[in-house]
């Protein structure tokens, strides 16, 4: 099951492990039962800590083929129904680490905090295995698995599934259900999922983010422009601090990086660790899971500092601010779209497009990224359909010229979507207006994967002194400037030409630079 380079590696990590595991395994008569079976006799021959044993009847899992990984001394339960390779591999590997009594890098507030669970909690996460959103919530659910032996998990690959992801109209990618009911969609941190658990949490959060002293310059967004400016930042020995949603931006949402320079090829996921890595090797205060929701300036403040205001109803203060937001994937803005969101409309076709295997699908737009998705959901589906608004695609020619050659590709030009078709719990197809002739068309589809560019996220901004372009970008100078003192933007957000992951480190160095040039000239502000 694995080759040798794996088993290498395994081995090596498997050197870490303090405990005894047992993989358990339900088998059936399927070749992905014979897969599962072999994976674990591979992991069992690297380390005398590992055993496999088949389930009994009393132990037999719902799904089959399923493997437990069962810490003999803890007591818990990790499962994984289907094979965990691809992109689960990693977490598959921290489970057997976890289990074996490795130790788990989190803050131990943390750890603490999913100790003291005390009800039993059973999480099901619907996954497919070239999602590479999939893993960070399989592993945060994992995690609290391996502290809390109340707390079970189970990885379930819904193209293996598929039985069970349509009686539970699972459309989107990852899925969590907890004790049977719908938990989470889409990628949600271990953080977060706690907060949920925990209605007092983010009260605690508010108090402990409301304490904090001024920063000298606060980085709000932690993508790879707000990643490269909180570094350039620290490294002044200035005090910093990074504000986000979650650490990567949408580079977490990007499957495959070809033409970062010096790193021939690489995924979102794995960037976006390295990031953040990077930006943990200095003083650096991260704040993830808070989203900025007002920018006030220090003239308009009592302190004289500027001031972040979050969702949360926490706020922030700094002398510098650098605003890096990015951009998020552009909607359609149809009747429709909004009410069949992850319910077959969808915008990562990496992530969700295994569970549309043998239906049709349309991607909405001729660019790039539209027919990129065309090309790869057509080695899955039954078949694609790509709508172009205008009268002929922007994307690469060499793209267009391997999609016209799939036989289960076609294309359609001068097409207006002009509304998604459901029953109310799926979509079943769209309207799209020719716009030829101005006819009203029907498309019957199981999915729709939209892929109209980006839009910027700045929508916080409007109000305050930051001035936007007519397409709702921050206007900024050479140097990163904003209209507002002491505002400097960087990255996708902004009015630079090219959003490229490349660019956008480097305007965030600028803007870092920028700030500190604006800090040294300006005066210290006087503690009341």
């Amino acid at each position: 099951m694995l080759d040798t380079n794996m088993k290498q590696q395994l081995k090596a990590y498997l050197q870490n492990l303090k405990s005894p595991v047992e993989l358990v395994v339900s088998l059936d008569d399927s070749d992905n039962s014979k897969k599962i079976y072999n994976l674990a006799q591979d992991i069992a021959n690297l380390s005398d800590w590992v055993s496999v044993k088949e389930a009994s009847a009393q132990e037999a899992s719902q799904r089959s083929p399923n493997m437990e990984v069962r810490s003999i001394k803890k007591h818990t339960s990790i499962n994984f129904s289907g094979v965990p390779m691809g992109h689960e591999f990693t977490s598959l590997v921290l489970a057997l680490l976890h289990s074996g009594g490795h130790e788990i890098k989190q803050e131990q507030a943390i750890k603490d905090e999913i100790a003291q669970i005390c009800v039993p909690l059973n999480f099901e996460i619907y996954i497919s295995l070239s999602c590479q959103n999939c893993p960070e919530v399989v592993q945060a659910l994992n995690t609290m698995a391996a502290i809390n032996p109340s707390i079970t998990t189970t990885m379930i690959d819904g193209a293996m599934f598929q039985e069970e992801v349509t009686q539970r109209n699972i459309m989107a990618v990852p899925s969590v259900y907890l004790n049977g009911e719908v938990f989470a969609q889409g990628r949600i941190s271990l953080k977060e999922i706690l907060k949920k658990l925990d209605s007092n949490s983010g009260q605690k959060e508010v108090e402990q983010l409301n304490a904090k002293k001024p920063f000298d310059v606060l980085v709000v967004g932690g993508g790879p422009a707000g990643a490269a400016a909180a570094i350039y930042a620290a490294r002044k020995g200035i005090v910093t601090g990074i504000v986000a949603e979650r650490f990567g931006g949408q580079v977490m949402d990007t499957m495959a990086i070809e033409n970062f320079i010096s790193v021939k090829k690489t995924e979102g996921p794995k960037l976006s660790a390295s990031l953040e890595e990077h930006v943990r090797q200095y003083d650096v205060d991260i704040m993830t899971q808070q989203k900025a929701s007002n920018l006030i300036q220090a003239s308009e403040t009592e302190h004289g500092y500027i001031e972040v205001e979050l969702e949360s109803g926490a706020s922030l203060i700094a002398r510098s601010v650098i605003v890096s937001t990015g951009a998020r994937w552009r909607e359609m803005k149809v009747e429709g779209e909004q009410e069949y969101r992850n319910k077959g409309v969808a915008y990562c076709p990496h992530c969700d497009g295994p569970l549309f295997k043998g239906k049709p699908v349309a991607v909405i737009g001729g660019g790039n990224s539209g027919i990129e998705a065309a090309i790869d959901l057509a080695g899955i589906t039954s078949h694609v359909t790509v709508l172009e608004f205008a009268d002929s695609l922007r994307a690469d020619q060499v793209l267009i010229n391997k999609a016209q050659s799939l036989p289960n590709v076609s294309i359609i030009k001068m097409a207006q979507t002009t509304q998604v078709l459901g029953n109310g719990s799926k979509v079943t197809g769209l309207e799209y207006k020719d716009r030829n002739t101005d006819e009203i068309k029907q498309l019957e589809v199981d999915g729709i994967f939209v892929q109209i560019g980006l839009v910027a996220n700045t929508e916080w901004l409007k109000g305050s002194a930051v001035q936007l372009s007519p397409q709702g970008e921050i206007d900024i100078n050479a140097k990163g400037e904003t209209s507002m003192s002491g505002v400097m933007a960087a990255g996708d957000v902004t009015t630079v030409p090219f959003k490229q992951i490349i660019i956008a480190m480097g305007e965030g160095a600028k803007a870092s630079l920028a700030a500190f040039d604006y800090l040294i000239r300006s005066p210290i502000i006087e503690e009341n």
